[in-house]
């Protein structure tokens, strides 16, 4: 029921940003950036809007902040990786800087395979009216993905391990340079029959980890045979498939690189399994160093890439775009790193 007034028995109307912008003696705008909790508004003139605010009782409301300045407030994500590992961290440090900026988040499963993905997407963005995309891989890495988004106008911030072109800001890791400070660390830990698993060689993450790995074994005059490479699809499954086969080879390697974590998780089970002491008769290394890198045992030796923070600063300028700030910005480039722990060297090399 409206509260009365105890007079007149007059609806008393609830106030609207419209209200708070004339009291405070600002634009509609001002007062949107404050309640987002942008940093672009002055301190003082922060503290003139806050107080108008608690003056007038002022309760905003998503839908009356989007009619005010033309905006929903949504902030898709669009993913098509199946590594909860992974993604579940991406979608954490998403969450954070929304909430942070008084976004609502809407996450948009697709599968890159699907023939029908473009007109997926499209119907996804003309149905939820979203201010902003965040793609993740792989789907940021379809070329025809970030045209569509450009012709339809929709602000999008891709992550991918190169640049895409048609992504008016994008987040690119360096994973060709990580996967060759892997082989750098096997080949200085003496191994000479190295192998690796590699991601589906149509992803560009798999194809620039294989591609640093093999170069950087290359330059050090050591092969990497088509007989020490297995394909695999960043499962579980599919990392038991191949470190069974690579481990039963007659002349089995010393040393194995799986392309992530989950893969590298199953090398190790493999290993155990045949008996093989990790690190004395086989070294084992990952990526992307997820939760349960730390977890396994021995502890995996990984790149570290940064999700998290990654995450959040593809929101940031997601929401950059969506606001107006900003038309297009650099690509952002990610520095990963190794994480040396006890699958590639012993236990007091390790604490070096």
């Amino acid at each position: 029921m409206p509260r009365m007034t105890e007079q007149f028995d007059v609806p008393v109307r609830a106030a609207t940003i419209t209200d708070v912008a004339r009291d405070a003696g600002v634009s509609v705008r001002t007062v949107s950036r404050v309640l987002n909790k942008s940093p672009k508004v002055g301190e003082d003139t922060r503290r003139t809007i806050e107080r108008a605010i608690a003056a007038l009782n002022f309760r905003p409301s998503l839908r009356a902040r989007g009619l005010a300045v033309r905006r929903s407030f949504l902030l898709g994500v669009v993913q098509g990786d199946q590594n909860a590992h992974v993604v579940g961290v991406l979608q954490h440090g998403i969450v954070e800087i929304c909430s942070e900026a008084g976004y609502e988040l809407l996450v948009h499963p697709v599968s890159v395979q699907d023939s029908r993905l473009t007109e997926d997407l499209e119907d996804f963005v003309r149905r939820t009216q979203v201010d902003a995309l965040v793609l993740l891989p792989p789907v940021s890495e379809n070329s025809s993905v970030a045209r569509l988004l450009a012709r339809l106008g929709v602000p999008a911030v891709g992550i991918a391990a190169v640049p895409v072109p048609n992504y008016p800001a994008m987040l690119v890791t360096g994973e060709r340079a990580a996967a060759g400070m892997v082989a750098a660390h096997l080949l200085e830990a003496g191994h000479r029959r190295i192998a690796m698993v590699t991601g589906p060689l149509h992803f560009l993450s798999a194809s620039e980890r294989e591609k640093g790995f093999r170069l950087t074994l290359e330059s050090a005059g050591v092969a990497l045979p088509p007989s020490y490479v297995r394909e695999g699809d960043y499962g579980f499954e599919s990392g038991l498939a191949a470190a069974a086969d690579l481990l039963t080879l007659a002349e089995r390697p010393t040393a194995i690189f799986a392309a992530n974590d989950i893969m590298a998780a199953a090398v190790l089970k493999v290993a155990r399994a045949l008996d093989l002491d990790v690190p004395g008769d086989l070294a084992v290394a990952g990526f992307d160093d997820s939760d349960i890198a730390s977890m396994l045992s021995p502890a995996l030796t990984t790149i570290r890439r940064p999700l998290r923070d990654i995450a959040r600063e593809a929101t940031r300028r997601a929401i950059a775009l969506a606001e107006g700030e900003v038309s297009g910005v650099p690509d952002h480039h990610v520095e990963l790193t190794l994480v040396v722990r006890q699958s590639t060297v012993s236990v007091a090399e390790a604490k070096l």
